[in-house]
């Protein structure tokens, strides 16, 4: 496959809207230009890849792509149409059916922050410390580039306990109508309330936008499904992501 430019998949908008709730990958490396995308030909592309931070989508005919064009470019989450499961599959004997829950917020976030709270939205300043975020965690950085790239997006809040930073909530992939967000609270400081906090200001801030947020997380993940149900949140649908390469998340790591 060939990567085209960040110009040129512009011109290839249409084929990632309209958005619905849930991942975005390909607006969101249209919007943020984190990410690359990939075609399987240049110019009137068949068939699209779109790759954030391991965050994969598939779009057009699969009938234009062959196992070697992508065997050795995939390894993550794919978000793709059925008609591309059986060229996944023959291409990745060992891939995994990760199966997702969907949830969008239809009212403004239901949530409060005590005295004893520090939420704050993230400034670049703050790289620092999600530098510092536990390897458990860090992936919520991921998409947009890194702690840096993150920090600077004005899309992500965090609460501090001690001068650290131990939750954060941010838009993990933004689209055009929607943003499916991504929060995470480091193990020894969850039970305190800081995921709905930092979720339900960042709610807020993309509701103040003009999008709605979108919640993805997966039937056994209870604690993320109760976090989302606290703000307000309610199920759209159920989905799959196919997982490739790397091990499906334990419930717990991806609240």
């Amino acid at each position: 496959m060939l990567q085209i430019t960040p110009r040129q998949m512009e011109t290839l908008r249409e084929w990632f809207v309209p958005d619905r709730p849930g991942p975005l990958a390909g607006l969101h490396v249209l919007q943020t230009g984190n990410g690359a995308c990939f075609v399987d030909r240049w110019p009137a592309p068949r068939a699209v890849l779109v790759d954030a931070a391991g965050n994969y989508s598939l779009a057009g005919d699969p009938e234009a792509l062959y196992r070697d064009d992508f065997k050795n470019r995939i390894t993550g989450f794919v978000e793709a149409p059925e008609r591309f499961a059986p060229l996944l599959q023959a291409t990745f004997p060992n891939m995994s059916v990760w199966e997702r829950m969907i949830f969008e917020l239809k009212v403004k976030p239901s949530f409060s922050i005590s005295a004893e709270q520090h939420i704050r939205r993230l400034v670049p300043a703050d790289a620092f410390h999600l530098w510092g975020l536990s390897p458990e965690i860090n992936w919520i950085c991921h998409t947009w580039g890194g702690p840096a790239g993150l920090a600077a997006s004005g899309y992500a809040w965090g609460a501090y306990l001690d001068d650290r930073l131990v939750s954060v909530a941010c838009t993990f992939h933004a689209g055009e109508r929607y943003e499916d967000i991504g929060v995470v609270t480091e193990k020894e400081s969850r039970g305190l309330g800081l995921s709905v906090a930092c979720a339900g200001k960042l709610c807020e801030d993309i509701q103040s936008r003009g999008r709605r947020p979108s919640w993805s997380t997966s039937p056994d993940n209870t604690a993320s499904q109760r976090v989302a149900e606290k703000i307000g949140f309610s199920l759209q649908r159920r989905d799959i992501l196919y997982v490739i390469g790397t091990p499906i998340p334990e419930s717990a790591r991806r609240q």
